[in-house]
């Protein structure tokens, strides 16, 4: 058996960008391995040794950017920061990234492609919305058991936060009739969001 050198970071990231290329102007099944191996510029055969089939190019093509997008998002939210703060900037945070040109990417890839490809569309939750949804939940969790907040279900919270924050903008968006919303208009959605949401779940609520 013939060893298969392992990918460097760079190289692997190298793939990852190629591959972002080619399903953002060919969708999922419209992409090849042929095209995605040339627009890396690396060998056909180097790409199906490190990734045995396009589906699991494109989860790992996935998976890395939300990884990234995740980090950033929730940089700083620790236990106990004032709550209007930091959902101020997660909110803002968290628009950015699904008005992204790669933000708008994935999700056109896979709601189109959900219907074939169930296991593309499941991992795609897997990885990002379910694990934004639970660190957020961790945090109000967190913020709840500090006084600073009020949160009986905090995942339900945590999906009722990130949808509020949608408001006016990502259906315009998704549907190319908004395109590059101003930074007025993104703060007065995520200052509208925040107080509406601490208007619920503030400490001040609930006989407080």
């Amino acid at each position: 058996m013939v060893a298969i050198e392992a990918l460097s970071p760079e190289k692997r990231a190298q793939i990852l960008r190629g591959a972002g290329i080619v399903f953002a102007a060919e969708g999922y099944e419209g992409a090849s391995m042929s095209r995605i191996a040339a627009e890396a510029n690396v060998s056909k055969g180097t790409l199906y040794n490190h990734f045995e089939s396009k589906a699991h190019l494109f989860v790992a093509f996935v998976e890395a950017e939300i990884a990234q997008n995740l980090t950033q998002l929730f940089e700083g939210a620790d236990a106990g920061a004032d709550p209007a703060a930091t959902l101020g900037i997660i909110g803002r945070r968290f628009i950015r990234m699904m008005l992204s040109p790669t933000g708008r990417t994935i999700y056109r890839v896979v709601v189109s492609e959900a219907e074939k490809f169930p296991e593309l569309a499941r991992k795609f939750y897997e990885a990002g919305p379910a694990q934004a949804i639970g660190f957020m939940s961790r945090w109000l969790t967190a913020q709840s058991a500090c006084g600073l907040m009020r949160v009986p279900d905090a995942e339900f919270a945590a999906e009722q936060f990130f949808a509020l924050c949608q408001t006016r903008v990502w259906f315009r968006c998704k549907l190319n009739l908004l395109a590059n919303p101003s930074e007025a208009m993104l703060d007065r959605v995520v200052d509208g969001a925040v107080e509406m949401f601490l208007h619920t779940y503030g400490a001040h609520t609930n006989g407080a």
